[in-house]
């Protein structure tokens, strides 16, 4: 079900799901960009009307107590020179009085001084119309008009301080409203951010898988289809066809090395038989330039053959990683391997010393000869002629050091890196008439790997060429192998 929802709403490319992914992260910030201009215009409107407000209301109070004092002046002036048109004025600033203290009155309706200037007035409209001396008496009304002007002035300040308070409290209020949605909307595109890079991420991540699944040769019985764009789920499927297109040509490549190893071995093997027959004098008596010419021919064909078998075991060890872990003599195997070796080394003249047995391990032997055989016949093949061939063993730290060392023309230091690759031919020419695979030394290599051993090139104080093979122990440890005597001893000679 889930499945088949996500496959439902998923976009159809990879693209469509990067415009998807920019207008779903960009939304909660166009959404907060929108709502911080409209708070923001919202204050800005309302400290500008806040503003207006406050300067009228401060200039109209201001204007109420400059008409208080021109009344009382225009009042005070009748009474010493008594001409009418001074009362003339003192009406005019009467009504214009008036007029901006009802205005005021909208402002501050139920402030004590707006009612006080109110009666106040009504009792200075009077003055016109009195005797002088009673006029005169009355110019002491102007002592409280002043009074209640100036308190007025002051309420309205403390009108117009008490409306930026709240425009200030609501400024921090949608600030703070503001930092919220901030937080939500952010968190939001972060969170969606993540979502759509783990939607386009996770298929590469089981794209990679897949490649580097393919490249090592390990395919996993079940596997998730990669969901995704269509790019990569179309890349998935070629995949699909690459990796069946590689098992069909590796197995084609089986076929192959087996009916070739066949079709080389008959042949040599008629080869191999037919000089055997003339060797024995079946055909006659050779002479010695045709007895010699008959050696180089056997030689040949070991020499071959001995180049088919390499082939084959490094087919083998490619698909083949199964261990069989048995408690061997290492001396054992070591003697067998010389034995396969003997003409070889006897031909070459080399001297051989070998450890001394008997020395306990647990170790898969056909891969164990197998690393022995090919650093053995290296050394034939490389090796000085009349030279010297070692073969040392020991125990440290539970683990089993085998080193093959020999004399003759050290390994250039440019060769060293790829010593133990396939096919890698180095800078030293073989010995001999047949030229070597260049997959003796990588056989070697990852039979010590298969083992969880190493095999690596040493340097050593007398010969110039010197292999070391580690193996760990996969057991636990046996009691008497420990006490096993490990150092080389016996020689054993060639002549």
């Amino acid at each position: 079900m889930t499945s088949a929802l996500s496959r439902r709403w998923r976009p159809r490319s990879l693209l469509q799901l990067v415009l998807l992914a920019f207008l779903m992260v960009m939304l909660p910030l166009a959404v907060l960009m929108l709502q911080a201009g409209q708070a923001l215009s919202e204050l800005s409107r309302l400290a500008d009307q806040s503003a207006r407000q406050a300067v009228e209301e401060t200039r109209r109070a201001r204007t109420l107590g400059a008409l208080a004092l021109e009344l009382e002046r225009s009042a005070r002036q009748y009474a010493v020179v008594e001409q009418a048109s001074l009362l003339n004025i003192y009406d005019e600033r009467l009504a214009e009085f008036r007029r901006l203290l009802a205005r005021q009155r909208e402002l501050l309706p139920d402030d004590p001084n707006v009612k006080a200037l109110s009666v106040e007035l009504d009792r200075l409209a009077e003055l016109p119309g009195l005797p002088l001396e009673e006029f005169e008496d009355r110019l002491t009304d102007f002592l409280p008009f002043a009074e209640h002007t100036e308190a007025m002035r002051h309420a309205t300040n403390r009108r117009i301080d008490n409306r930026l308070d709240v425009i200030r409290a609501r400024a921090e209020g949608v600030q703070t409203r503001l930092w919220w949605q901030t937080a939500a909307l952010v968190s939001a595109s972060l969170i969606l951010m993540l979502l759509f890079t783990r939607l386009i991420i996770r298929p590469v991540h089981q794209l990679e898988r897949r490649i580097l699944g393919i490249g090592s040769g390990g395919q996993a019985a079940k596997r998730a289809p990669v969901q995704g764009p269509a790019e990569l789920v179309s890349l998935d499927e070629r995949l699909d066809w690459l990796s069946s297109r590689l098992e069909e040509l590796e197995e084609q490549k089986q076929q192959f090395l087996r009916h070739m190893s066949h079709e080389l071995k008959t042949p040599l093997a008629s080869v191999r038989e037919g000089s055997s027959l003339l060797a024995d004098g079946v055909a006659g008596e050779l002479s010695d330039h045709q007895r010699e010419i008959l050696e180089l021919i056997d030689a040949s064909g070991s020499e071959l053959q001995q180049l088919i078998e390499q082939l084959l075991d490094y087919n083998l060890l490619q698909h083949n990683r199964r261990l069989e872990v048995e408690r061997l003599d290492l001396a054992t195997v070591v003697k067998e391997v010389l034995a396969k070796h003997r003409l070889a080394l006897q031909q070459k003249e080399m001297r051989v010393d070998c450890f001394d047995g008997p020395l306990a391990w647990r170790a898969d032997r056909t891969a164990t000869a197998r690393i022995l055989d090919n650093l053995i016949s290296n050394a034939i093949a490389y090796g000085e002629d009349a030279g010297q061939l070692e073969i040392r063993a020991r125990v440290e730290h539970e683990r089993l050091i085998v080193e093959v060392a020999n004399s003759g023309e050290p390994i250039p230091e440019e060769d060293r890196p790829r010593l133990f690759e396939a096919f890698y031919q180095g800078r030293i020419r073989r010995k001999g008439a047949l030229k070597g695979s260049g997959i003796g030394l990588s056989v070697a290599a990852d039979c010590a790997r298969l083992q969880e051993g190493t095999l690596e090139l040493v340097d050593d104080p007398r010969l110039a060429v010197c292999f070391r093979l580690t193996l760990p122990r996969p057991a636990p440890a046996i009691a008497h192998d420990t006490t096993t005597p490990v150092l080389s001893g016996v020689q054993e000679r060639n002549d």
